[in-house]
């Protein structure tokens, strides 16, 4: 057993221990939140944090510009299932199921989809044979299409709508990003070898917290996952709190974090130069996100940015950002812990992953795919 699992297995073990020993308050214990809303243990200063999980708490705002929202904010008693076309949980799966469907059929299965196509097209006929070109190949078109349709987003909202723009949008996002994940599983040990510390007890830790703690950087629109599949109308949020107190832009240090953990753990020329485009790209997010944010909300937003940074935690050392004294009820809110559950999933489904990876590559190419009737009535 690997030492990141064994610092795992103990984190569980001591979590579960305190969870066996947490006891509820009672009515002679407990006393009542100032707003009446929240029982607190017998210290009046630490509530419950199962019951923040169900329902998020605001933390002391009073020095805040109050322009932005409040990010992750979760109240469990508005969740609904609802009817499928409701604005709730039914028409979210549906939706994903869906869209997820569409992907498989018209991208990932070889038979049908275009996928294979694609990365033939960029291994044969763009790069030669040659893995670094595909990976450089990925790294210019993808960032063209995601971040080319998410700067189109205020026009063609006005076209189609502002759910139908988000399945543009996100179609040809899914599509490539599982394309380049695939293809990086499978070439992440080709080119030099500059170095191999992945047997290292400590570097593989490191890399595994490390890791861990990127997708915990998540920009705090993704946390409303209705909007994220349309079910709820899209909107383009001014956030002021949680994660953006530390950093304006969390997906730019997720990201930068996560590719240097990947890093350490596989020392290549190829893993060099897919995590250098990775971290280009969402570099020049950082400059597109705050103009796209400008252009939304004006003055609003510029004096937010004043109050924030890129750099994780300059802003609040240069005096610009004071955090609450209450700051953890920003970050105990379920979005995140839902986003830390599947953090430590996703670590154990690395096995599955190498085997997609290795089934997609075997797989090799079956040209064509399910459009081509109608590609060929149009020529």
């Amino acid at each position: 057993m690997t030492s990141s699992r064994i610092v795992l297995l103990s984190f569980i073990l001591r979590w579960c221990t305190d969870v066996s020993s947490f006891q509820v308050p009672n009515a002679v214990t407990a006393r009542p939140f100032r707003h009446g809303s929240q029982l607190f243990s017998s210290n009046p200063e630490i509530p419950n944090p199962i019951s923040l999980l169900v329902k998020s708490e605001s933390s002391d705002r009073q020095n805040d510009l109050m322009l932005g929202e409040d990010s992750g904010m979760y109240n469990f008693e508005n969740e609904r299932w609802g009817a499928l076309g409701e604005a709730g949980w039914v028409t979210f799966f549906a939706a994903v199921a869906a869209i997820l469907t569409a992907v498989a059929v018209l991208w990932i299965y070889p038979s049908t989809g275009y996928s294979d196509d694609f990365v033939s097209f960029l291994e044969n006929d763009v790069a030669h044979g040659n893995s670094h070109l595909v990976t450089l190949a990925f790294g210019i078109v993808f960032p063209i299409v995601h971040s080319g349709l998410a700067s189109l987003r205020p026009y063609g909202e006005k076209i189609v709508g502002a759910r139908m723009w988000r399945v543009i949008f996100a179609f040809p996002s899914l599509c490539l990003a599982y394309s380049w994940i695939v293809y990086f599983i499978s070439h992440a040990h080709d080119g030099l070898q500059f170095y191999d510390i992945s047997q290292i007890g400590w570097v593989h830790s490191l890399a595994w917290v490390t890791n861990f703690l990127s997708f915990l950087f998540l920009y705090p629109s993704v946390y409303n996952l209705k909007e994220v599949a349309a079910v709820e109308k899209p909107k383009i949020h001014l956030w002021e709190t949680g994660i953006i107190r530390i950093t304006r832009h969390p997906q730019f240090v997720g990201q930068t974090m996560w590719s240097a953990a990947h890093l350490a753990m596989v020392g290549t020329s190829f893993t060099a130069l897919t995590m250098a485009l990775l971290i280009g790209h969402h570099a020049f997010a950082c400059w597109n996100g705050d103009r796209r944010l400008e252009a939304e909300y004006g003055e609003k937003f510029l004096k937010i940015k004043e109050r924030t940074s890129i750099i994780p935690f300059q802003a609040i050392w240069e005096g610009r950002q004071k955090l609450p004294s209450d700051y953890y009820k920003e970050l105990i809110r379920a979005p995140l812990v839902f986003i830390a559950v599947g953090s430590i999933g996703a670590y154990f489904a690395h096995p599955y992953m190498f085997a997609g990876a290795a089934l997609a590559k075997n797989s090799g190419l079956v040209p064509g795919g399910v459009l081509d009737p109608l590609f060929l009535e149009i020529n």
